[in-house]
């Protein structure tokens, strides 16, 4: 069914990214829709639920844990891929195949994200953050990651 759908480029873009693949890529879009009916990433990370709640009334503002609105599928999906970028950047060897049919700035994104998020692991891991908490700020920036590819590849005509 992957081929006759209208988000199999995006799919096949998405598996650039490392910690996602075709299966994860699908849970994803299927979640979501279309990317570009977002016109920022903070709107997809808001409506993943990955931005801190806040409470605020005067001049006292009071941020709590995330929000967890949205898709808790396409959000389960995010945090499982962010798990991945505790290693250091590399491209796995089964990964470069499907990186190499990618257009330049696709690969180029996925590479800025891959030492981006490798090295905010490390970053907030030495100030003693809790694993959890770690991926959880990883998946929020692999959002943004993923919107940003989804903004060079549109999706097939239906």
């Amino acid at each position: 069914m992957l081929p006759d759908w209208s988000m199999a480029p995006l799919v096949e873009a998405l598996r650039a990214m490392r910690g996602l693949d075709t299966i994860s890529a699908v849970i994803f879009l299927a979640s979501i829709g279309d990317l570009a009916r977002f016109e920022t990433p903070r709107q997809l990370m808001a409506y993943l639920g990955l931005v801190p709640s806040e409470q605020s009334s005067g001049t006292s503002v009071w941020r709590g844990g995330t929000t967890k609105a949205g898709s808790s599928e396409a959000r389960r999906m995010l945090v499982e891929a962010a798990w991945s970028y505790r290693y250091p950047p590399r491209l796995a060897s089964e990964k470069v195949l499907v990186v190499e049919r990618q257009e330049k700035p696709v690969r180029d994104i996925a590479w800025k994200a891959q030492v981006r998020l490798c090295g905010l692991y490390r970053k907030l891991s030495a100030t003693g953050k809790k694993p959890t908490v770690v991926v959880t700020a990883i998946a929020r920036e692999l959002c943004g990651f993923i919107w940003a590819i989804g903004q060079e590849v549109a999706p097939a005509p239906s």
